[in-house]
């Protein structure tokens, strides 16, 4: 996802000159090409995240068009309120970038792994949140966050993502993406655990059990038609998210299914309940060690289907 936003960035910033690139010195060697080809549009605010989103709201005032990028927890918590205020409370036409979301900074334990940031980053009045699942959604999403007047927040893994989409696809801002067919079951996730349960689904429907696999791109603006036309027809959701449940995209698909009428089906969460993440090792080690492997999320499909 990383070098996808990053030549999605360079290819905006060569046609549109407002574009700037702000970064608070993590993973600056990244940028090198971006840097070299426009040093003007480029700013490294130092390890000062806080400073960086102040920075970014006076040059939106002043009409550019900054994306600041740095590790998500660094980004998200420790910057919330210059988000909240020089960014959101002033409307500024901010994008935030967090890199490593969910567990994949696996290996350096909880401090770095953001758990918390879209329960966090939806609360923020008029934020568009963006999660894309691989490579392609993060072209289309920081291509999508460029053309929205206002706050973006992008979360992003990091390298190596695996290839989700094979080929280009009709992507609209705002609306989740079928990945798979099915009548038994809706899974519902976002990022990079998308993989992980359509891995599940392919395998589930060897096994007999049809699941259907929303993917939601956006999380806010949150596709109401979407969940509440699965819940209509499959009569059972499974929300599997790399989040602790509270306020996260669980809970987005709840409030709409009972604001829109749509809440007398079977539903469950999975994710981090009311705790941070267990254990270290590789991120395969994280899914596992905190209940999100391929397994965990075959068995709580079966276990919905046959009760």
């Amino acid at each position: 996802m990383r070098n996808a936003y990053l030549s999605a960035l360079y290819n905006l910033a060569k046609n549109n000159k407002q574009i700037m690139a702000l970064i608070s010195d993590n993973g600056a060697i990244v940028y090198d090409k971006y840097c070299a080809a426009f040093p003007a549009q480029y700013l490294n605010c130092g390890i000062s995240e806080a400073n960086m989103i102040g920075v970014a709201a006076g040059l939106a005032s002043c009409g550019k068009i900054p994306f600041a990028y740095t590790i998500s927890n660094f980004l998200v918590y420790r910057a919330f309120e210059q988000i909240r205020n020089d960014v959101c409370l002033q409307r500024m036409n901010v994008k935030l970038v967090g890199i490593g979301v969910g567990f994949v900074y696996s290996a350096l334990g909880p401090t770095h792994h953001g758990t918390e940031d879209i329960a966090l980053m939806r609360s923020l009045p008029g934020m568009t949140v963006f999660s894309p699942c691989d490579p392609l959604e993060t072209k289309k999403v920081t291509e999508a966050a460029a053309r929205i007047n206002g706050p973006v927040y992008l979360r992003l893994a990091t390298g190596g993502t695996p290839v989700i989409y094979d080929k280009d696809y009709d992507f609209a801002a705002g609306r989740a993406v079928e990945l798979a067919s099915g009548r038994d079951i809706t899974l519902v996730s976002t990022g990079s655990i998308v993989y992980e349960t359509l891995l599940a689904a392919r395998e589930l429907e060897k096994a007999g059990i049809s699941a259907r696999l929303l993917n939601y791109h956006t999380i806010k603006p949150f596709d109401r038609s979407a969940i509440v036309k699965a819940a209509r027809e499959t009569g059972r959701i499974l929300v599997v998210e790399e989040q602790n449940v509270a306020g996260a995209l669980g809970s987005a698909v709840a409030e709409a299914l009972l604001e829109e009428g749509a809440g007398a089906v079977k539903f469950r969460r999975m994710g981090l309940q009311d705790r941070f993440t267990e254990g270290y090792g590789t991120y395969d080690d994280l899914k596992e060690l905190n209940g999100l492997s391929r397994a965990h999320i075959m068995a709580a499909v079966k276990e919905m289907v046959r009760a």
